[in-house]
């Protein structure tokens, strides 16, 4: 019995973690983002297999706790050996101050970081050795300061599950691995989204109370520290139970098999998908999915885009009449969905600008963003190619010199720009950007007196429109075309932006309001372009870089990924919808052929108005790489699997047939294998161009 209390911190630390997670899977399972509806054995299997990957988890996490219980005893305090550890501790310390040690080589905050950790370690052991009298009561005090810091990391993990569902719709992905990364940038995403003093001041409160609790039920640890046997058995079990959970996790993992996705997600450990998409953030394609031959693989894409052969997409696009060489702005707009629009059904008027330019424009009412993330849709109109699996090409080390808009533009003798109202250094865009020939306009490029509004992502979009204006009347005086992408920011969350421009408040932070301002934005860089010189000689691309939101119930929904793109242009460019399907790498391919460029072509896009254009789209999470045609989505996943979906468009939507987005996805009773090889043979290509660096300019 004395024993099985000696093991009282670890049993009460994981039945209070696996109780936050069940609680977080309840209310998750009843988050309005759950679009889903669960079976009963379906509820059974989220919760009680979640709860068994839950205790293994925590096993494996709890082995800070045992390196920490492991070393609390009296004897090291016994003469000498207290005065000798002492003083190697002292003599550790000042090494790491000297600036001598392989942490002052990596540098950053590392050095202050080893040497606060040292100092307080030092200063407890020297006050447990010089203080016997009170050694029990700092002890106490010690132990119930770790107990409380994992009762804080616990529920802290439960919150963050919360609004990463909130925003997302799964557990932990990729995309929370990034933000580590940006620190900054996401932390003060949050101080602004979210009322963090009021949520922080309950959270260390209840923290306090269950700590009270845990340490009143485990503090006889403290008061009988366990012999060197006992805590030889203890660490016997505990390796025991680690191996086994090291084990049963990735196997437990591998029951994630519903065919719904929320029901996966729901079942899953969060801390466990952290993991996985951390060792997860690189995939080889070769290695992971299903392949073709690679001459047959090239074969089969040669039949989707003419005049390609060979293990290339090297070909010559030739034009018929005379190049015209017009400036162009592409406006590349965050996370805006196809249905904020009112030709998509939206009836909340948050963009009667766009609404309007739209039907003066040529309007692409059936096309589909590449990814979910900023990243993906940068590399879709930048670098016109597949979304290949893992990270975006434009955050690998490998993102310079390659074949792109830019290099196509600089070519017709024009100046590139890429404008971002923010810190260009965030998502790696500086490196990208700068490696393909853009010079950068960003938030450094400000003085004080060109903002008038700013939050943690940067200058609010009316900001960036007047720098805009003054960058491209600089660059019209110089006599050559330009080319400038410009990234608005406002339609982020926290979606702060200045008062008494729309009538939406600022202080509101809703979506319908970031939305909204954008697009007064838009309207006012518009209104002032056309009062400048350049204005009629110049190109107008708009189009989202992702949706707002990608949940859904299967590993791509396909509405999540509709998005709205137009070019504006009046002397050239007459409004009209197309409709045929066509993939976001497509529109600068399409813009390209519209000014009559004649060039040597690496691009997977097609311009979408040639005659040989056949009609599909590509979209793809950082793994789950998927192709839409024939009214079937086709996906590619890890461990060589392969999915298709029939997709059939839902009864009474309340909108033109062009603008319909929503489609019931069934899965496919019979294999498409035509569909399933030419999927693999645009994402086994895309890969091995990309490998073999010959995407290159």
């Amino acid at each position: 019995m004395s024993f099985s209390k000696k093991l009282s911190p670890f049993y009460n630390l994981a039945f209070f973690y696996v109780l936050i997670s069940f609680i977080v899977r309840i209310v998750l399972v009843f988050h309005p983002i759950t679009q889903a509806t669960f079976k009963f054995v379906d509820i059974v299997k989220i919760f009680s297999i979640g709860i068994i990957s839950d205790v293994f988890v925590f096993t494996v996490l709890s082995g800070f706790l045992w390196l920490y219980l492991i070393f609390i005893s009296n004897s090291k305090y016994y003469k000498p050996y207290g005065y000798i550890i002492l003083f190697l501790l002292i003599v550790l310390l000042l090494f790491i101050i000297s600036g001598k040690t392989i942490l002052s080589e990596y540098g950053g905050a590392l050095p202050m970081i080893g040497a606060i950790f040292v100092g307080i370690k030092t200063t407890l052991f020297a006050l447990l050795l010089f203080l016997p009298k009170y050694r029990s009561k700092i002890r106490v005090w010690l132990f119930s300061f770790v107990i409380f810091l994992f009762v804080v990391l616990i529920l802290q993990n439960g919150i963050s599950e919360y609004f990463f569902w909130n925003e997302f719709g799964v557990k932990y992905n990729f995309i929370a691995v990034n933000y580590l990364v940006y620190t900054n940038e996401v932390i003060g995403n949050i101080m602004e989204s979210y009322p963090v003093i009021p949520l922080f001041s309950a959270l260390f409160i209840i923290a306090g109370i269950v700590t009270y609790f845990i340490v009143l039920k485990s503090k006889y640890y403290i008061e009988n520290i366990p012999t060197f046997f006992e805590k030889t058995k203890i660490t016997v079990v505990y390796f025991i139970l680690f191996g086994l959970s090291l084990f049963a996790i990735p196997n437990l993992a591998k029951t994630e098999n519903s065919q719904n996705v929320f029901s996966n997600e729901l079942q899953s450990n969060g801390m466990y998908k952290f993991y996985l998409a951390f060792m997860n953030s690189k995939l080889d394609f070769f290695k992971f999915y299903k392949t073709l031959p690679i001459n047959e693989a090239f074969a089969i894409l040669g039949k989707q885009i003419p005049t390609i052969s060979g293990e290339s997409t090297l070909r010559t696009i030739q034009s018929i009449a005379a190049e015209n060489h017009k400036n162009v702005v592409l406006i590349t707009i965050e996370s805006y969905s196809a249905d904020f629009m009112k030709m998509y059904g939206n009836e909340s008027n948050i963009t009667p600008f766009l609404d309007d330019l739209a039907t003066k424009s040529l309007l692409f009412t059936n096309l589909y963003a590449t990814g979910n993330r900023t990243v993906r849709g940068l590399e879709a109109v930048t670098l016109c190619i597949p979304p290949t699996a893992g990270e975006s090409v434009v955050k690998r080390q490998d993102n310079k010199n390659k074949f792109s808009t830019a290099s196509v533009f600089q070519l017709k003798g024009y100046d590139v720009k890429y404008l971002y109202g923010g810190d260009s250094y965030f998502d790696n865009m500086e490196d990208f950007f700068t490696g393909n020939g853009y010079d950068i306009v960003d938030k450094k490029s400000f003085s004080p007196s060109e903002i008038t509004f700013s939050n943690v992502w940067g200058v609010c979009d009316e900001d960036m429109v007047h720098k805009a204006i003054k960058v491209m009347n600089a660059e019209a005086k110089s006599g050559k075309p330009f080319f400038n992408h410009w990234m608005t920011v406002s339609n982020h969350r926290p979606y702060t932006y200045p008062n008494n421009k729309i009538d939406i408040s600022g202080d509101a932070k809703s979506r319908e309001g970031g939305v909204k301002y954008t697009d007064y934005a838009i309207k006012k860089f518009f209104e002032m372009a056309q009062k400048q010189s350049w204005f009629t000689n110049t190109i107008f691309v708009i189009v989202a870089d992702h949706c707002a939101s990608s949940a859904g119930k299967t590993e791509l929904p396909v509405d999540k990924y509709r998005i709205p793109a137009m070019i504006y242009c009046p002397s050239l460019v007459q409004p009209q919808h197309y409709s045929n399907m066509m993939s976001q790498i497509d529109l600068m391919p399409t813009l390209f052929g519209l000014l009559n460029f004649n060039y040597q072509s690496k691009f997977f896009g097609q311009d979408v108005l040639k005659s040989n254009y056949t009609p599909r789209a590509l979209i793809a999470t950082y793994q789950d790489l998927g192709l839409i045609k024939d009214n079937v989505l086709t996906i590619i996943s890890p461990k060589k699997e392969v999915k298709q979906f029939q997709l059939s468009l839902k009864p009474n939507q309340k909108t033109a047939a062009d603008f319909q987005i929503y489609y019931d996805q069934k899965l496919l009773e019979k294999e498409r294998t035509d569909l399933v090889n030419e999927t693999i043979s645009y994402y086994q290509t895309a890969s091995d161009i990309l490998k073999k660096k010959n995407y290159q300019k």
